[in-house]
């Protein structure tokens, strides 16, 4: 096997395997420190990025479906790539022994290299669905805002005019309750204790009507 590690052919299933292991080293390094590769990500990232736009599943497109049959953004990126590598790199080394036993000869690096990628492929899906279903799920009460778009409140502070918003008290689907500035969709007077219905997200708040 340490022949098959070190031959030139194999060189990208080495380092593959190499990488995974350093992934796999500073992950346990993060989760011993109480953190883990994903928290590191998040410190990384700019606070107003929206995280949101920047996942394929906003994108309809051959990239979507790849994405998603692949797991990608289902598990943390450093449990996927350490999940990609290790299978990456065992393909190769097991079909590289495999011919070398029939054939008594290795393939070609550059034949070998990209036809295990996409051979491995459903192996990585089956690993990462498996990982999946037994990784602890995070469980959160968080909403975006226009989430409260149909939600009923009731305005708790000053009358609401257009271009003149009063704040109301909206509760979630979680029972939490937000204080939001609402202002009415036509052009009438929205009196402190009415209760009212989010139609529409506005720049300031939220247009609404009448109960």
């Amino acid at each position: 096997m340490w022949e098959l590690f070190t031959e030139p052919s194999n060189i990208v299933f080495s380092i593959s395997l190499s990488l995974m292991l350093m992934f796999a080293a500073l992950e346990c390094i993060l989760l011993f420190l109480g953190g883990g590769s994903q928290s590191v990500f998040d410190q990384l990232l700019p606070e107003d990025t929206s995280l949101s736009e920047l996942h394929p599943a906003q994108d309809p497109s051959l990239f979507t479906k790849v994405f998603d049959w692949l797991y990608l953004g289902k598990l943390p990126i450093f449990i996927w790539l350490i999940i990609f590598l290790s299978t990456y790199g065992l393909s190769g080394l097991i079909l590289q022994g495999l011919f070398e036993r029939i054939t008594g000869y290795l393939l070609s690096g550059w034949l070998i290299s990209p036809a295990c990628l996409f051979l491995c492929m459903p192996i990585v899906r089956f690993n990462a669905k498996m990982a999946e279903k037994i990784m602890p799920k995070d469980e959160t009460t968080a909403i975006h805002i226009e989430e409260l778009i149909g939600r009923t409140g009731t305005i708790i502070l000053g009358d609401a005019r257009i271009n003149s918003p009063a704040q109301a008290k909206v509760q979630d689907q979680f029972g939490q309750t937000h204080y939001v500035l609402v202002e009415p969709a036509a052009d009438e007077v929205l009196p402190q204790g009415q209760n009212v219905v989010l139609v529409e997200k506005t720049r300031v708040g939220f247009q609404a009507t009448r109960l």
